[in-house]
């Protein structure tokens, strides 16, 4: 579909009386930008062609000013412009087809213009309107001759005059349409430019030799300093401490064309150092690759992050004492009271199983240790042996939240508690497999005990199970169901992920 600028005036329709007005036709003129046009090879195959075509010794692209009349192409004359007042143009614009002037010294008109009287000493002139899209007229394709024409043109002269007249108006509006959309896009440009100066994180796109081609103004109000044009230029504003990693990982990133993020110091112009974190990503394009990446001031939630640490460190502390001494409490009333020394050993047992918990939910291990597998592997590894037979841990592991982290414990404990009474653990050859599954958001764990004793269901439930059901479906909003097998126990449990 043509746009509006590509859509020519009606072939032999008079320009429109509302676009004849000067102030209404000069504004249409100016949105050609005609300067840029004068000596157009385009145009100038025109009007070359055009003076063979008619066999005249002058052609010309004539646009009518304010003025003047200026002559965007010619073809032999040597001048660019003559008086508007002088101009047959003005008239020929004005005509819906072809306007012809025989032999100018015989029209009213013209036989006393100092063009005709004078150089070039016109006699003959025709020329073919050229009108706007929106009707306004600009001017003409013209021919001249020095002698009169009696004859005028030919009809295929005169149909190529206007064949090429169009073809002028095609090349004016495709340049209109160029500047049009020229505009749209810096307009649209320094609107980003505004957006993205008035964001409150530094902002910066870098090519794919690791060029920086631009970054915002927020870089210089925030760090003082010129803009970089290179990774090595910001290792003034980062603190030396955190040059290696985050230009290790930078460079690394950059050359496997991967994105990026970082924490780094960096120093304000005030001279502080402020905590902020980079992200850079590559966008791939015909023309190559480009990475386009924000700094953000991450001072404030990262002093924040360092005080919560610090008092979990100091909570987690007191919790472990508090497990400890309820523990050593229990193991001294057990030797005041030897009728409960099995609930004593066992509930001695499950506070330590809880500190565990607890130590491995408030990352006082290696974050990496952060899952499923790692708390599991760190509950049972009492239980396990160096060959790995004994205890086994395969399948899909997902992320575990502090608090999921302690009713996952209790019945991990239970289950293990109660395989090595009554079990494969209580056995010397006696295994555990655990599996895990993902699938449509849900997890599902199975405990199998092989080579143990035969198990049988109990004919009520005791305090261990019932506080374990009560514990999967209450706290995890899961489920859990048992087998009992000649081979041993398969509990499996169900579970939403985003409830671990």
């Amino acid at each position: 579909m043509k746009t509006d600028y590509l859509k020519p005036w009606p072939a032999g329709e008079p320009p429109a009386p509302a676009m004849c007005g000067e102030e209404t036709r000069i504004s249409v003129l100016a949105a050609y930008g005609l300067d840029a046009l004068e000596d157009d090879p385009e145009l100038s195959e025109i009007t070359n062609y055009v003076s063979r075509l008619c066999d005249a010794p002058v052609a010309l692209v004539s646009l009518v000013e304010s003025e003047r009349q200026r002559f965007l192409a010619r073809a032999g004359l040597e001048e660019r412009e003559t008086p508007r007042p002088t101009s047959f143009c003005a008239h020929a614009m004005l005509e819906p087809e072809p306007m012809i002037v025989s032999d100018a010294l015989e029209d009213d008109r013209f036989e006393a213009n100092p063009l005709v009287v004078g150089h070039p000493h016109i006699r003959f002139y025709a020329g073919a309107p050229l009108i706007s899209h929106e009707g306004a007229p600009l001017g003409s394709l013209c021919v001249i001759d020095t002698k009169p024409r009696p004859e005028g043109l030919t009809d295929l002269q005169k149909d190529g005059l206007q064949v090429f007249a169009a073809a002028v108006m095609r090349r004016l509006r495709h340049r209109r349409e160029n500047l049009e959309q020229t505009a749209k896009i810096a307009e649209s440009e320094e609107r980003l430019r505004t957006l993205i100066d008035s964001l409150p994180h530094i902002a910066f796109s870098i090519t794919s030799g690791g060029k920086f081609d631009y970054v915002n103004a927020r870089f210089g109000e925030i760090v003082g300093a010129g803009d970089p044009k290179t990774a090595d230029d910001w290792r003034a504003v980062i603190h030396e401490d955190d040059h290696e990693p985050l230009f290790t990982d930078w460079y690394k990133a950059f050359s496997a064309e991967q994105p990026y993020e970082g924490q780094f110091r960096l120093k304000h112009n005030d001279g502080t150092w402020r905590w902020a974190v980079s992200h850079v990503i590559p966008v791939r394009s015909k023309t190559g690759i480009s990475w386009f990446g924000t700094v953000t001031d991450i001072d404030d939630a990262h002093r924040a992050a360092d005080a919560r640490e610090l008092l979990t460190n100091e909570l987690t502390h007191r919790i472990k004492n508090i497990f400890a001494v309820i523990g050593g409490l229990v193991t001294l009333k057990k030797k005041e009271h030897d009728d409960t020394g099995s609930f004593a050993a066992d509930l001695s047992a499950t506070l330590q199983t809880l500190g565990r918990a607890h130590s491995y939910a408030t990352q006082e291990q290696d974050a990496q240790q952060d899952t499923l597998h790692g708390l599991i592997g760190k509950l049972l590894a009492p239980y396990g042996d160096r060959s790995g037979q004994r205890l086994s841990l395969n399948g899909d592991d997902v992320p575990v939240r502090s608090r999921s982290a302690t009713p996952l414990a209790l019945v991990f404990h239970e289950l293990a508690t109660n395989c090595a009474k009554y079990g494969s653990f209580s056995e010397t050859n006696g295994r555990v497999r655990i599996t895990t599954d993902v699938e449509d958001g849900r997890i599902t764990i199975r405990w199998e005990e092989h080579d143990g004793p035969p198990v049988v269901k109990a004919e009520t439930e005791g305090f261990g199970s019932r506080l374990v059901e009560a514990t999967v479906s209450g706290q995890l909003n899961g489920s859990l169901s048992r087998e009992f097998t000649p081979d041993g126990l398969v509990a499996t449990l169900n579970i939403a992920v985003d409830s671990i």
